[in-house]
C-alpha cells in the first residue's frame, strides 16, 4: 500500500465521496445491494482534496506515461479532472462524448486530436470497466495510440479486470477498494465485522449473502 494509495483513500473518506453502509446498503442502478457508494464528484468541490487528487492524476501521468502528448477525459465525470491535471502538466486535453453529438460536426471526441497522438485516458471510477473501455476504443478508431487509464477509485472487480485486459489497456488507480477499507479501519468509519462484510461483497457482488455475516 504506497502513500497516494492511502492519501487519496483518506480524502474520499473525510469529504464522504466514499459512503460504507454495511448495515445499510445501497441500491446500485444494477438492482444489487450494496454496502458501498462512490461520488467522486465531490471532490471538486472540496479545495483540499481536489487539489491532493490532481496533483497526483499528474504525478502518475508524468511516470508512468511520460510521452504522453495529451489527456483525454471520460464523459462526463473525467472531464474536470483531466482538465485540471493537463493543466498542471501543461499538456493538451479533450474529452469523449458517450455518443456523437446529433448536430454540427458530430463530435464524438472533443478537442483536437491527430492521428499517432498518445493519449491517456482520465477516468474517475472503475467498477466494471464498460464506459472507460468504450472510450478506449473510440481514441483508437479515430487513430491515437491509448497509452492507458489513470482512474481515481477502483472497486477491482472481476468483470472489469477481465475488460481491460481484453481491451489489452492497463489501468493505474490513484487509490481502490482494499485500501480504502484499510484506512476506513484505522480511522474508526467502520469496524472489523463491518470490514468483513465489505471484503465478502466485493468477491461476488451479486450475491447477497454478505449481509448476514
Amino acid at each position: 500500500m504506497n502513500t497516494t494509495e492511502r492519501r487519496v483513500a483518506k480524502e474520499l473518506l473525510r469529504i464522504k465521496a466514499v459512503f460504507l453502509r454495511p448495515n445499510d446498503p445501497f441500491t446500485w442502478a444494477s438492482g444489487i445491494k450494496s454496502p458501498i457508494y462512490c461520488d467522486n464528484r465531490l471532490i471538486l468541490s472540496d479545495p483540499d482534496a481536489r487539489r491532493v487528487v490532481e496533483e497526483s492524476i499528474a504525478k502518475t501521468v508524468d511516470e508512468r506515461y511520460p510521452t504522453a502528448h495529451s489527456l483525454m477525459g471520460t464523459s462526463t465525470a473525467g472531464i474536470a479532472h483531466a482538465a485540471i491535471a493537463a493543466w498542471i502538466l501543461g499538456k493538451p486535453m479533450g474529452y469523449v462524448r458517450g455518443g456523437a453529438k446529433d448536430h454540427g460536426r458530430e463530435n464524438r471526441i472533443e478537442g483536437r486530436l491527430e492521428k499517432g497522438d498518445k493519449v491517456v485516458v482520465i477516468e474517475d471510477l472503475i467498477s466494471t470497466a464498460g464506459s472507460c473501455v468504450e472510450v478506449v476504443e473510440a481514441l483508437r478508431e479515430a487513430g491515437a495510440e491509448v497509452l492507458g487509464i489513470v482512474s481515481i477509485f477502483t472497486y477491482g472487480m472481476e468483470k472489469g479486470l477481465k475488460r481491460l485486459k481484453e481491451a489489452e489497456v492497463e489501468n493505474y488507480s490513484l487509490t481502490n477498494f482494499d485500501t480504502l477499507c484499510d484506512v476506513a479501519l484505522e480511522e474508526g468509519y467502520i469496524t472489523k465485522e463491518d470490514e468483513k462484510k465489505l471484503k465478502q461483497f466485493m468477491k461476488n457482488p451479486t450475491d447477497p449473502s454478505w449481509q448476514n455475516i
